[in-house]
């Protein structure tokens, strides 16, 4: 057997996320509608959330305090506190938002679980990820779950061969380009995407060009019948 450990990614592979976050956007410059159109708003925002990753991380926590700093700045510091609250309480319900997982995620992942170590492997804020993992279900399925500030070729180098017996026979799969198959194949994993109907734009990137460890799908559902193909 070539593979012996899967690793998944959480958020728009597992289970919905960036439509919820796509909400709140559209809730936001709806809120600020007086303060400029919705490119420009939209525009602030992205630039706030950009520059505030390396101090507050991914996740919810970290975009709510984005949305109160470039609400500040749209107004020249002058919000008045109904904006505040309404962005707090924006947050709030992002938080406890119900997880939706994905057609096909459950079959996929215990028919996985049977055959494979499972690894989760996401990016964000610690407890709204372990939050989402419990609501899911699926976390009996998964022999270890990484919660990671980001993902490099060294965060896949680390987590496969801490849960698995190396890069080399593991497969990352995720709907980000930029996060769950471009470093997980520098580190020398296979490496799958799987879109999802929307993409934040900071994980865009290339795909990668005649690499045979590397593989697009549909859907998750086409995910074990390839996986045996390497196997074989």
């Amino acid at each position: 057997m070539i593979i012996t450990t899967v690793g998944l990614d959480a958020d728009d592979t597992l289970w919905h996320n960036e439509t919820i976050f796509r909400l709140t956007h559209a809730r936001f410059v709806d809120l600020l509608a007086d303060h400029g159109d919705e490119a420009l708003i939209e525009a602030r925002l992205a630039e706030t959330e950009q520059r505030n990753l390396r101090l507050y991380g991914y996740g919810v926590k970290g975009f709510t305090l984005s949305m109160i700093e470039t609400a500040m700045a749209l107004t020249d510091g002058t919000a008045p506190p109904h904006v505040v609250r309404e962005i707090l309480a924006a947050g709030r319900e992002m938080l406890a938002h119900p997880v939706e997982t994905l057609p096909g995620v459950d079959e996929v992942v215990a028919e996985l679980s049977e055959t494979y170590r499972l690894v989760l492997i996401t990016k964000g804020d610690l407890l709204d990820q372990e939050r989402k993992l419990a609501a899911s279900g699926l976390g009996e399925r998964f022999a270890a779950v990484e919660i990671v500030s980001e993902k490099d070729r060294s965060t896949y180098d680390r987590v496969f061969n801490r849960h698995g017996t190396g890069p080399a026979h593991a497969v990352m799969v995720g709907n980000s380009m930029k996060s769950d198959v471009l470093p997980a194949i520098a580190a020398g994993a296979f490496a799958v995407h799987i879109p999802y109907a929307v993409t934040w734009a900071h994980e865009l990137a290339d795909a990668p060009e005649n690499e045979p460890r590397y593989v697009s799908l549909a859907r998750i559902g086409e995910l074990p019948d390839w996986i045996t193909t390497i196997d074989a």
